[in-house]
């Protein structure tokens, strides 16, 4: 079965080929990624993924073509150039050889190109649904304003047409198109993203012990209101003064007026640590040391963060929303909370951090859960029996 994949992230394919999840898929699919990159140059992409990478990259039975998102001078590229490009490589690809199924990664720009794509080639087409749709741009700030519910309007738009136009979806979790009632009859596979768990170093027993070890609660993530942060620092604030040796890390990505609020929330509080984002590596070395990981977003998915926590083996903290409820098993593995409820946040972060037994069995419940059904052999499965069963639905 071949397949073109639209991709909307800048983000490159890891360096280590285990961890791409196109290689894994070349056992059972073949085709071609449309991937845009932050890279500027020829030169760059080369330097990353070696000589004669450039334009076209191959690993397994894919193809990733290269949208440089910057110009060879630095000056970034329209977005309505890297749509057409979308468009224009895709239909010819698919003169070329024929694609069984064209794939999109979001239901917004990438959706619509790839619903024309269809248009014009005949396919198939699945949409990948990343997010919860009825949250977007509401809940960025704390007052959402007309730019905010523009960007709702737009995404809808977006959404209805993309999906609409789609012969099946991927959805995270069950009730992820909630609240669009004409969306009802479009067929669904539902399935978590491609995580590689099995890369993820299992918890340091000694951070959990404290012996010579730094202790701290950890969060993984931004923008930093959309994610909770807010909540989370509350409840810290409430469990520092019994918990003295305890810190509380924030590892994500902060403009200066970002950083500036955050300074604000943390106060005077020497527990509470500001952490510039990293790469995904070290990141899951900072998840594996952590005594509790904590989720506390306004908008999801169904979160990367959280599937690292669990398969690291640490007890996971989680707000009521989207796809995070279908991670966490209440009591099992974690706590869920409710998105709002600060005071809740607090106890459940007391219980954990003043019960290592606790924190022991629900880092192993997690462990299992992650790394025997978040796995990269049932994500494999699972997209490709999706690819199948989109295409069997076509003859």
């Amino acid at each position: 079965m071949r397949i073109l994949y639209i991709h909307s992230t800048q983000v490159p394919p890891p360096l280590d080929i285990s961890t791409d999840r196109f290689f894994l898929l070349s056992e059972t699919l073949e085709g071609d990624v449309l991937q845009p990159s932050w890279f500027k140059n020829r030169e760059e992409v080369e330097a990353e993924f070696g000589p004669g990478s450039y334009p076209v990259y191959t690993r397994g039975k894919f193809r990733y073509h290269w949208f440089l998102v910057s110009n060879p001078d630095g000056s970034p590229r329209s977005r309505l150039a890297q749509f057409w490009w979308y468009f224009r490589t895709g239909v010819k690809l698919h003169r070329q050889k024929a694609f069984d199924c064209v794939v999109a990664y979001s239901h917004m720009g990438t959706g619509l190109i790839a619903a024309l794509v269809k248009l014009f080639t005949h396919g198939r087409l699945i949409i990948e649904e990343a997010t919860t749709p009825r949250l977007i741009a509401l809940t960025n700030r704390p007052r959402p304003n007309l730019s905010d519910r523009l960007k709702r309007l737009y995404s809808d738009v977006c959404l209805h047409l993309s999906v609409g136009f789609a012969d099946r979806v991927h959805l995270l979790y069950p009730t992820q198109l909630g609240g669009y009632p004409l969306l009802n009859n479009v067929k669904g596979s539902v399935f978590h993203e491609f995580v590689p768990v099995s890369k993820i170093s299992a918890h340091n027993a000694i951070a959990d012990s404290g012996e010579n070890a730094e202790q701290y609660v950890l969060m993984v993530g931004s923008p930093w209101y959309l994610k909770g942060v807010d909540r989370l620092v509350a409840a810290f604030k409430g469990v520092a003064p019994d918990f003295p040796d305890v810190k509380l890390k924030l590892v994500g990505w902060y403009m200066e007026q970002e950083r500036r609020d955050l300074e604000a929330l943390r106060g005077n509080s020497s527990q509470i640590e500001l952490v510039r984002a990293m790469p995904n590596p070290p990141t899951l070395q900072i998840i594996s040391r952590c005594l509790v990981l904590v989720h506390p977003s306004r908008c999801e998915g169904l979160p990367r963060a959280v599937i690292e926590g669990l398969a690291a083996g640490v007890p996971v903290i989680g707000s009521d929303v989207a796809g995070i409820p279908f991670l966490i098993r209440q009591g099992e593995n974690g706590f869920v909370v409710p998105g709002d409820d600060v005071v809740e946040l607090e106890k459940r972060l007391r219980q954990l951090l003043g019960d290592s037994d606790l924190r022991r069995r629900m880092g192993s419940n997690g462990y299992e859960f992650a790394h025997t059904q978040l796995n990269e052999q049932v994500y494999v499965e699972q997209f490709t029996e999706m690819i199948r069963a989109t295409i069997q639905d076509g003859k």
